[in-house]
């Protein structure tokens, strides 16, 4: 076990994968000689060479196109957008391609490509770089969706996404980047396909995955302060949902809080809590509250882009409520 930020992780795992597998290789705009706009690849041009560290050209249709190509041609690429609003420029790639190629062959081809991007705001880079849609691809049946809120996930998500013979989209926390953590290398990775209880607790259960998990445990830990214990669900795969997961913390603690950094409105945060009401409706002893981002492109200027999504103060106040509220 080692200290480790977030981007070394990935780094190390994606490096631990090349060296295991020659199938295994990085495109992407500007991953070999720049590094990656988030230094995720740093180094790794010069240690695996070009032939594995592959730069692309400026054009998210063409190279996720690409890498599924390869991914069809027994490859497994590993292919990095560099932030998840330009993935829309390859979303047919993605949706009308590498989700349905399975289906649509009768079984007969499968996709096994992992798809990295950075999401989420706090970085000051404005609304076409800022945004949250892990939601808008977990509704894509044939999509498999991991989102990384912990250095040892962002890790053990590249080697659990790469040995999956399905199109995985793998979503890195951009704030997240630099934050360290504990590492352990070398094992099998962990069981990132389900749920993981980061904080137990009996009053409450906050539900949560990727960037808003460390504000999540800073409110848990507020609330400890107040007398209220929480307990912290870090959903990790968002599709398929670990429903089993989310209806055994609100069992336990009878009031639920969502917290998704995605928009309110048919948002990832709704779906969950329609999971609740579907099969934990009767263990329910206060209404449902969700903390979710303004309904507003995100903003610029850094109070406003702080004011835009959930902040610990937010996620408080919703377990407050939920609290002092009977069904």
């Amino acid at each position: 076990m080692s200290e480790s930020t977030y981007r070394e992780a990935i780094r190390a795992a994606m490096t631990r994968a090349m060296n295991e597998d020659p199938r295994v290789f990085l495109m992407g705009e500007d991953v070999g000689r720049y590094g990656g706009a988030f230094a995720v690849s740093m180094g790794m041009l010069d240690e695996l060479g070009p032939e594995r560290i592959r730069d692309t050209p400026l054009s998210e249709s063409a190279f996720v196109g690409a890498g599924i190509g390869a991914a069809l041609g027994g490859m497994r690429p590993i292919v990095e957008v560099m932030t998840v609003n330009f993935s829309l420029l390859a979303m047919d790639q993605i949706v009308n391609g590498a989700a349905t190629l399975r289906h649509m062959s009768g079984g007969q081809v499968s996709v096994p490509v992992l798809i990295r991007m950075a999401t989420g705001a706090g970085k000051q880079v404005a609304a076409q770089h800022s945004h949250s849609w892990e939601g808008w691809y977990a509704s894509v049946p044939g999509l498999k969706v991991l989102a990384a809120g912990t250095v040892q996930d962002a890790y053990d998500m590249v080697l659990a996404g790469l040995a999956d013979p399905d199109p995985v989209v793998l979503f890195e926390t951009m704030v997240l980047y630099a934050s360290k953590g504990e590492l352990v290398e070398g094992e099998a990775p962990a069981d990132v396909w389900r749920a993981a209880v980061r904080r137990e607790g009996k009053d409450v259960s906050l539900i949560t995955y990727g960037s808003s998990l460390p504000k999540v445990l800073e409110a848990a830990a507020r609330l400890e302060e107040e007398g209220v214990d929480a307990e912290v669900l870090d959903l990790r795969c968002l599709r398929p949902l670990d429903t089993e997961a989310i209806l055994a913390t609100v069992t336990k603690t009878h009031r639920a809080v969502v917290v998704d950094e995605g928009w309110r409105s048919v948002s990832l945060a709704a779906e969950v809590m329609a999971r609740i009401a579907e099969g934990a409706f009767y263990e329910l002893d206060a209404p449902l509250e969700r903390v979710c981002a303004a309904e507003v492109p995100i903003p610029y200027p850094k109070h406003l882009e702080d004011a835009a999504v959930p902040q610990p103060d937010a996620i408080v106040h919703a377990a407050r409520r939920t609290l002092a509220r009977e069904r």
